[in-house]
């Protein structure tokens, strides 16, 4: 078959035969170099000039590790930083706005009108910073810290709704208290530095002035609007001392009690005891009552004797007449009573009868004499 054989030229002098012999010569009459290798590009890139044979290197030398390159050139990104026109690069302007922007930025501070910040040198508080625009020494060599000064902070004792918290009371009761502390900072230096936790310390000042103060009142007070307020109010007291004794530079704003409860264990005795005291408090006051009414009556009494007494020593025997009638009038109204005079004639006068015809209605007295003229 008349063609090129992929394994090399055939022999100079036309047969087709030439490319099973290593020894042929190519097309130009040479010496052939041997069969050629169709996946490696001939040298001087023509595909008609003899091949060399294949190298490990010619397979990797176009691979990197995103994978195969595409186009010519050597290893490494196509990508080039631009540059300037003199021909130098950007990369040392782009460094120094870095910078630049690192120190305007830990160099400047804003602080608003809320807030107040201590600056820090090389570790050492230094100074405080009030509301305003301030410049500092760059990062690390100043530091600045900032803190709402003014903001009402609040810690809940215990910290959830399902945690018992039991105090011993005065009269030796366990009372389940739940309230909240309200506070600020008054002094940000001894805030920041004084104190390892200010927070842990202010919880456990509100703890022992609370147990303080529940301890010198009775379990009844604890539940009443008045001694709560008075434990409320010194418990602030006694917490502001503490802190001011550790110079925490917190100032205690205020305490409430959310709730006061017996413990859980004992809450249906409790109620029961309740609700005997108030049938207690309902009966005393009814007797109570009862005992004023009596007595006010017993008082009016004594005060109309004493006034008819009066009247009997300034007139005795018109006294003594008046007293008798009233006193009959009194006793002979509401009884059946029968006139009769003295004498050989005794006339009679039925009262009752009388009284009892008088109080019936006309209908019915006309009626039995109508039935007796038939």
């Amino acid at each position: 078959m008349a063609g090129k054989s992929p394994w090399g030229n055939g022999g100079g002098n036309g047969s087709d035969g030439g490319g099973d012999s290593p020894s042929g010569s190519d097309g130009d009459g040479g010496k052939s170099d041997g069969p050629r290798n169709p996946w490696v590009p001939p040298k001087g890139g023509s595909s008609e000039g003899p091949r060399r044979s294949a190298k490990i290197e010619d397979i990797f030398k176009n691979r990197g590790p995103e994978g195969p390159r595409r186009g010519g050139g050597g290893g490494g990104p196509n990508f080039r930083m631009p540059t300037r026109p003199g021909g130098k690069s950007w990369f040392p302007f782009i460094l120094g706005g870095m910078v630049l922007l690192f120190l305007a930025s830990t160099s400047i501070h804003l602080i608003e009108a809320r807030e107040q910040a201590v600056v820090k040198t090389l570790g050492n508080f230094t100074r405080t910073l009030d509301p305003g625009l301030h410049i500092s020494a760059p990062y690390p060599i100043e530091i600045v810290e900032k803190e709402d000064v003014q903001g009402v902070r609040a810690i809940q004792i215990p910290g959830s709704d399902s945690q018992v918290k039991l105090i011993l009371t005065g009269d030796q009761n366990l009372v389940d208290l739940s309230y909240i502390v309200r506070w600020n900072i008054n002094n940000l230096s001894n805030f920041k530095f004084r104190l390892v936790d200010p927070i842990e310390a202010v919880n456990e000042a509100a703890e022992a002035a609370m147990r303080a103060a529940v301890a010198e009142k009775e379990l009844d007070q604890t539940f009443s609007g008045q001694g709560r307020a008075e434990i409320e109010q010194d418990v602030r007291e006694r917490m502001q001392r503490t802190l001011d004794t550790y110079q925490a530079g917190i100032r205690v704003l205020g305490v409430e009690i959310e709730k006061a409860d017996p413990p859980a264990e004992v809450v249906d005795a409790f109620r029961d005891v309740q609700v005997a005291e108030q049938n207690a408090d309902a009966a005393r006051n009814q007797a109570r009552g009862y005992a004023q009414q009596v007595l006010a009556q017993a008082e009016g009494e004594a005060q109309a004797f004493d006034k008819v007494y009066e009247e009997y020593r300034l007139a005795p025997q018109v006294t003594r007449q008046r007293l008798y009638y009233e006193t009959m009038e009194r006793v002979l109204r509401d009884t059946d009573k029968t006139v009769v005079e003295t004498g050989n004639v005794t006339p009679y006068l039925p009262l009752p009868e009388i009284r009892r015809r008088a109080q019936q209605p006309p209908a019915e007295q006309a009626a039995p004499q109508t039935s007796g003229g038939q």
